[in-house]
């Protein structure tokens, strides 16, 4: 009698959203969830509030003029001010800038004109019935957090990835390892070297000692040893 099978483990839950570049290149992208939106739009409303504020109190001194230019000025901040900054910006308004997150195309590209207005026009319907209800409803309904505006842009706010910078090193003279290494052990050697600036003397020492001993690197000379080794393994500088 056959024993009944387990059903399929589902996969863990990642937030990541992996698209495939022309070059076929795998760029995985970190979606934006709703609370870090919802804070960065809050500070480019504030943005708008004051520059607003500031212009209709200097727009108050022109009387009719003023109130017409006023309006025309509030037209335009209210419409092209996230239009503007998504486009000539990389996807940052000033305050997804601050909350580390830019607006991209589906396919990881930088978004162009036609998708930012699309997705900027749309906030009323977002908007609807009232306070985003229908753009809150939908980003939390959709796995990579898009409301109403995105959907039918094709856009993604994504998280801002940090640029890969080279690890910093001691100072030594680079020379390759006596053996060879597994990927693993290069990881522990170059680990080893980055973090010593944030351990103690005696901490080093210690591990060190224990990196080196399949090395066959005696102890005295194994901090120095295994910086070079690290140097040799990241290569010129």
């Amino acid at each position: 009698m056959l024993e009944p099978t387990a059903p399929p483990r589902k996969a863990p839950l990642d937030t990541r959203h992996q698209v495939e570049t022309p070059e076929g290149i795998d760029l995985p992208l970190r979606p934006a969830g709703l609370m870090v939106r919802a804070i960065a739009f809050a500070i480019d409303l504030g943005i708008r509030g004051a520059v607003m504020g500031v212009l209709f109190i200097v727009l108050a001194f022109f009387g009719k003029l003023g109130m017409g230019l006023g309006s025309l000025l509030l037209f335009a901040v209210s419409w092209w001010y996230m239009v503007l900054f998504e486009v000539l910006r990389q996807g940052r308004s000033p305050g997804k800038q601050w909350m580390g997150l830019r607006v991209v195309h589906d396919d990881g590209t930088p978004i162009g004109w036609s998708a930012s207005l699309l997705r900027n026009l749309l906030r009323f319907v977002d908007l609807l019935p009232f306070g985003y209800f229908l753009g809150t409803l939908s980003c939390l309904n959709h796995p990579t957090f898009k409301r109403l505006g995105d959907i039918a842009a094709g856009t993604l706010v994504v998280y801002s990835e940090r640029p890969l910078t080279r690890p910093q090193l001691p100072a030594a003279e680079p020379r390759r390892a006596p053996i060879a290494l597994t990927l693993s052990e290069q990881r522990a050697l170059l680990g080893f070297a980055e973090r010593q600036a944030e351990l103690t003397p005696a901490r080093v020492n210690e591990l060190a000692a224990l990196l080196a001993q399949p090395l066959h690197i005696s102890a005295p000379r194994a901090v120095t040893e295994l910086n070079g080794i690290a140097r040799g393994l990241l290569g010129p500088t």
